[in-house]
């Protein structure tokens, strides 16, 4: 307990901009963890609906009723569903028009799934620049802020006539202590868009092979009639 309030003491009798120093990566660390723990919730859904789509698509169902359903929901689509609703919307669109070629309609597909692809991909991809940042520049603000604490400690060092350990030990103290904080911002941050990067590069490969594999079935279908 008395280690606690000691730390305490240090933030609040720490110099001016050393305190804002600590404000903002205090600041950071916070938005930091909003976002990880954003960022959990929506590719653990987008795991979860992905895996629940493929099954519904691959059991053999209709198209044409499995895009009925979708495109009654009143809800915004998104992930496999956003991207197959969109490629079967198109497509059904252009095979309303007498003598179009095949090549043509799915080509037409194609695009629209890759506009929708895109679009998943930026809300996938939405703030990890953000954690990026905040583990890159976080222990460089927290040692700008100790550099400045200890030059402050020496300053005043050099004013005292009787020098000792005791006298600079709580302002390289209460320095230091931004440097844990950059710390304590940073690593979270760069753990959390270390895994989440691998885990939408994931989901984009498999929204992209999805692309792909419900493109073939429709240029089987497109030839069909």
């Amino acid at each position: 307990m008395t280690t606690e309030l000691s730390i305490i003491n240090l933030i609040f009798d720490a110099s001016l901009l050393v305190q804002l120093v600590m404000l903002l990566l205090l600041g950071l660390s916070v938005l930091s963890w909003v976002i990880i723990r954003a960022k959990w919730i929506m590719v653990r859904d987008a795991k979860v609906a992905a895996d629940y789509f493929e099954r519904r698509f691959w059991s053999g169902v209709d198209l044409a009723e499995l895009y009925a359903k979708i495109a009654s929901k009143k809800n915004r689509v998104a992930g496999l569903e956003a991207i197959f609703e969109s490629g079967f919307r198109e497509f059904a669109h252009l095979r309303k028009n007498p003598g179009i070629d095949p090549v043509i309609t799915v080509e037409g597909a194609q695009r629209t799934m890759r506009v929708a692809l895109n679009r998943e991909v930026d809300e996938l991809e939405n703030h990890l620049s953000f954690l990026a940042t905040v583990g890159s520049i976080s222990p460089y603000i927290g040692l700008f802020g100790t550099v400045w604490g200890i030059m402050n400690s020496f300053l005043a060092l050099g004013a005292v006539q009787h020098a000792s350990i005791g006298s600079v030990a709580p302002g390289i103290a209460e320095a230091l202590i931004a440097t844990a904080m950059g710390l304590f911002a940073a690593i979270p941050a760069v753990i959390a868009y270390n895994r989440y990067s691998n885990d939408i590069e994931r989901l984009i490969n498999r929204y992209d092979m999805f692309s792909e594999e419900f493109s073939t079935l429709l240029q089987r279908q497109a030839h069909v009639s």
